[in-house]
């Protein structure tokens, strides 16, 4: 995690050091799993270097490439930096198939219409998840926290908690995306993309900080990770203990 992605630990005065240490726990978590504000400023810059250029040229071809180009661009940046690339590479591959998409069909508008489509099931999956009781961002966050899916039947507290975030999520990015897609019909590529940039940052900061809500209240993930590797230690002493009681009979 860069100084950049890092969170803070302003509001974290005044709570008891158990509550201090779930909150930090989880802000870090929440950092890592979404890439913090670099990561998600990152997936803005090819989409506004596209928007922009398109606004002035008019040119899909020249927009297009540029906008692939920074996308790559800021994966060798963070290859050379040696940080981690898995936010970078997920944008690299969404502004490929935009670009793929608009330069088959030869509608600028197309370059957001992949990246449309699957915030759209996206926003589905996580407000469907949690209604089926299997909320998606619990298996998302899940092994960040070092408890997959225990929440599920040994910490009810957690369930509940990822519930009410994956539905948070669900409805925030279904609402975003109920605003984008008539804009994609009936708006020209401008205001599209325009509209798209101002709507990136916001939605996603929203459903974060919910999640951070939901889950700081929440009873502390249970470290399943250190569980097996206290069943695995205790094996081995029960081993050698066996074993020297062998040797000494």
């Amino acid at each position: 995690m860069t100084s950049v992605d890092k969170p803070t630990d302003q509001g974290l005065a005044g709570a008891s050091p158990q509550d201090t240490d779930t909150r930090a726990l989880t802000q870090a978590a929440l950092f890592d799993a979404f890439g913090g504000i670099r990561g998600t400023v990152e997936t803005m810059v090819p989409g506004l270097l596209f928007v922009l250029i398109y606004t002035i040229t008019k040119d899909l071809h020249s927009s297009a490439i540029a906008a692939l180009g920074v996308a790559v661009l800021l994966v060798v940046v963070r290859l050379v930096r040696r940080d981690t690339v898995k936010h970078a590479f997920s944008g690299v591959f969404g502004v490929a198939f935009g670009v793929a998409f608009a330069m088959f069909t030869g509608n600028a508008k197309d370059f957001y219409l992949p990246g449309m489509i699957y915030g759209t099931g996206l926003g589905a999956a996580f407000f469907l998840s949690a209604l089926v009781g299997f909320p998606l961002l619990g298996l998302l966050l899940g092994p960040v926290f070092r408890e997959n899916l225990s929440w599920r039947t040994r910490n009810p507290g957690r369930k509940k908690a990822y519930t009410k975030a994956s539905l948070a999520w669900g409805l925030i990015f279904l609402a975003k995306y109920a605003i984008l897609f008539p804009l994609y019909w009936w708006s020209d590529t401008e205001k599209l993309g325009w509209v798209l940039i101002a709507l990136k940052l916001p939605p996603m900061v929203l459903a974060v900080y919910f999640t951070w809500i939901f889950l700081a209240k929440a009873p502390p993930p249970i470290d399943v990770f250190a569980e097996m590797e206290a069943e695995e230690r205790a094996e081995e002493e029960r081993k050698a203990a066996a074993e020297q009681q062998q040797r000494q009979a």
